[in-house]
């Protein structure tokens, strides 16, 4: 681990390396000469909440909220946020309260949408949730929910959507060097790394810790499924470029260190798309593996178009990271029933 890592407050939610497989059997689905070697970093295999990447930036972030004497996390996030379930699974393993800011983001009011899925886990994990229409400034209520908190002798720890500030992006500057290592154990070195591009923090995590290793953070391309490809791109560049700052500060990107996708957003966040569909089913019936349908589904639908459209031609083994998120099907129950 880089010496600047080392020293942060950390707070322990992830047990070791998560595992990286080969998907042979897709592979052999999928079907198309020149089908390069399919692994996946499975970061959906954490222990604390039904896992996610977002346990990797919460290590960082209830660790500093600890070493800051809070008594309780306060953070953002759509109505079926995996960063909020997982930020109440957090908390209750560190013993802090939990409070979520959760806005009416995606336009879906059916009752598994409304009642099922990570909603459920929040109410399940003791979270105090304060539900809010889509224009509303979450972040805004957060902080000034914290003020309240303050003014009865609380202390409240402050964090926006998905985890996404520099320091949470460290908790996937850790898997860079993770993957390296498994790189080496393998015998293999991945061409592309494919991963989902929401609030931006995992891509800029896995960014600055390449960078910082001395390897190639233009391997990574993460498909946008939030915000249209321009606004993602940038986000993307400057969490990435604060990122590094925290534990490189000599190190910098250079053009072309940052790859951000778009063609598989569709309508809109959370707003599910055939090929979504397609390749949820797809991975779920040769693998026996689960994406979800908000961040992986979209992102994996964008590995299988590159592979049909032959757009990596040189066989290189392509890593797509599992980012979780499984309670995001049954909140999409009625989308699924249809399709």
């Amino acid at each position: 681990m880089h010496s600047h890592l080392g020293k942060l407050p950390r707070f322990n939610l992830v047990e070791g390396c998560t595992p990286i497989e080969r998907l042979s059997r897709l592979e052999q689905k999928l079907g198309y000469e020149g089908c390069p070697p399919i692994y996946v970093k499975r970061d959906d295999l954490m222990g604390i909440g039904g896992g996610g990447n977002k346990l990797r930036k919460l290590e960082f972030l209830i660790g500093e909220a600890l070493n800051q004497g809070c008594d309780t996390f306060i953070t953002t996030g759509a109505r079926q946020s995996n960063h909020a379930r997982l930020s109440a699974a957090a908390s209750a393993r560190a013993g802090l309260s939990c409070e979520l800011v959760l806005t009416d983001t995606v336009a879906r009011d059916d009752e598994a949408y409304r009642r099922n899925g990570n909603v459920l886990l929040d109410d399940l994990f003791g979270a105090i949730c304060h539900r809010r229409p889509a224009d509303v400034d979450a972040l805004a209520v957060a902080q000034e929910r914290a003020e309240q908190l303050s003014a009865k002798g609380r202390r409240a720890y402050v964090v926006g959507s998905g985890g996404s500030s520099p320091l949470g992006c460290l908790g996937y500057a850790v898997c860079a060097e993770e993957i390296i290592a498994q790189e080496k154990d393998l015998g293999l070195r991945f061409g592309r790394i494919i991963l989902p591009n929401g609030s931006s923090g995992t891509h800029a995590g896995l960014a600055a810790g390449l960078k910082a290793a001395g390897d190639e953070p233009g391997r990574i391309e993460s498909f946008t499924v939030l915000a249209p490809i321009k606004k993602a791109r940038a986000v993307t560049i400057d969490l990435a470029v604060r990122t590094l700052a925290l534990i490189d500060p000599a190190s910098a990107f250079v053009e072309g260190d940052i790859v951000v996708t778009d063609g598989q957003l569709g309508e809109g966040y959370g707003v599910p798309t055939d090929a979504m569909f397609e390749a949820v089913k797809l991975v779920a019936r040769s693998e026996g593996l689960l994406l979800d349908p908000v961040y992986g589904g979209k992102a994996f639908a964008g590995l299988i178009a590159a592979i049909r459209e032959g757009a990596w031609p040189n066989e290189e083994p392509v890593l797509f990271v599992m980012t979780g998120g499984l309670p995001g099907l049954f909140a999409y129950e009625l989308a699924f029933r249809q399709n």
